[in-house]
């Protein structure tokens, strides 16, 4: 499609909002393999910004607010919320749930299978895993996503391992590896992750 300066490609079946900001280069409703161009529909909500070199899949359904970095690839049969950012040269997987308020930093990885609630802040360079065994017999039948609840926060350049648990307002510090499920408002840091405080402990993180 050529829009005004722009070039960008729409397959079949994606719904743009009137109001959206979409750069050069960007592909909207890309078919997932094993399926035919619009036989998946994409919905973007009202007043998306899609920055340039982004993919989105068919098949997702994303609310209203949305904005991406440059070259962020969404794969299909995802739901976001409204208000969420990912940035540059992030990846968000399948069968993934976003909540509204969500917002991914730059270099972010989310794999299938996992879910940020809302208001959840995943900071640059977090890592989410689902295969607790790569590569291993049947390893696609076990994937396992991290689950981060609502106002989490995963300082930068963290991992999580398959299948945990983030409780909501957990603070996890930069660089840490994240091995069990953090209780709510717990503060974790180090490899593997350990309890060193709680958030209701901090005074910034206090209302003022």
């Amino acid at each position: 499609m050529l829009m005004a300066d722009s070039f960008y490609r729409v397959y079949p079946m994606v719904f743009v909002p009137d109001d959206a900001e979409i750069d050069d280069f960007v592909i909207l409703g890309k078919p997932p393999r094993g399926e035919k161009a619009g036989a998946l529909s994409l919905i973007l909500g009202a007043s998306c910004v899609i920055r340039s070199h982004t993919v989105i899949y068919a098949g997702n359904r994303i609310g209203t607010g949305f904005q991406t970095g440059h070259h962020v690839v969404i794969r299909e049969s995802n739901t976001i919320g409204d208000n969420v950012s990912i940035g540059t040269h992030s990846i968000v997987e399948h069968h993934v749930t976003i909540g509204d308020r969500v917002r991914l930093h730059s270099r972010v990885f989310v794999p299938e299978f996992s879910t940020l609630e809302m208001g959840c802040w995943l900071g640059p360079g977090v890592m989410i895993t689902n295969a607790r065994y790569p590569v291993s017999r049947g390893v696609k039948d076990r994937l396992y996503g991290a689950h981060v609840e609502a106002g989490a926060i995963i300082g930068a350049n963290s991992t999580l391992l398959p299948g945990v648990r983030i409780g909501a307002r957990a603070l996890v510090g930069a660089g840490s590896v994240v091995t069990k499920d953090v209780p709510p408002g717990a503060v974790v840091v180090g490899n593997p992750a350990r309890v060193i405080n709680q958030v209701d402990n901090i005074e910034f993180y206090q209302p003022g």
